[in-house]
């Protein structure tokens, strides 16, 4: 996010060196969202893929939190 943020900033701000030429693999500052979106989706996957799955009480608490309780 921040580096999407600031990408669009930096280029749409007039800076002098904030140039079509300086675009990082020529993406626009508008298409940089997908650029962004794609190193979300690795980092993600890494960082799930790294850490130890939730305690087998809490993977149960989500799998039930939308079954409905009988009221009384």
């Amino acid at each position: 996010m921040i580096l999407t943020v600031l990408y669009i900033l930096y280029f749409n701000s007039g800076y002098p060196g904030a140039i079509k030429e300086n675009w990082w693999f020529g993406i626009s500052p508008e298409g940089i969202g997908s650029l962004g979106m794609l190193l979300n989706f690795a980092v993600t996957i890494t960082v799930s893929m790294l850490t130890p799955p939730p305690p087998l009480e809490i993977q149960q608490l989500v799998e039930n939190i939308r079954i409905p309780s009988a009221m009384k």
